[in-house]
């Protein structure tokens, strides 16, 4: 049903307001939860698409030209943070559309691993989660002993 919807759409279902926080006493992942978590992720990545735009149009508006090495060598570093976050923030964006689609498959708010439900406070902490606390700390565990130091 909210598949399509758009977050501002959102706002306008029944049951779906600015005060409303899942809770543990309701059935998980029902329509209401998910209406909750699609307008999050929706409105995180309307929020890192505009920053991506004031990146870009501040990349192209900047037209400095400094003299100075050093300013120079300054600036061009600053410009290089700034391209590395935005390259994380634009695989943050696919891993939003990917929780997006598990929205629409109904497998939201479950770990890949277990099955289980995730848990509402990690989902609204980091609504992209697929894994359980246990599931992610066994990973990570698993993580640090296989790599190569």
């Amino acid at each position: 049903m909210a598949a399509n919807m758009s977050a501002e759409t959102l706002l306008d279902v029944p049951g779906v307001d600015e005060n409303y926080f899942p809770s543990e006493q309701e059935e998980f992942m029902n329509p209401r939860q998910q209406m909750y978590f699609r307008k999050k992720l929706l409105d995180w990545k309307k929020e890192i698409l505009a920053n991506t735009r004031d990146t870009i149009d501040t990349m192209r508006s900047d037209d400095l030209v400094l003299p100075d090495v050093t300013d120079r060598a300054t600036y061009e570093s600053e410009k290089s943070l700034e391209l590395r976050a935005r390259d994380r923030q634009r695989k943050l964006v696919s891993k939003i559309d990917a929780a997006l689609a598990r929205l629409d498959d109904g497998t939201y708010g479950y770990c890949e691993i277990t099955g289980e439900p995730i848990g509402l406070r990690r989902l609204d902490a980091r609504p992209i989660a697929t894994l359980s606390i246990e599931a992610q700390e066994m990973h990570e565990r698993r993580e640090k002993v296989f790599r190569d130091d």
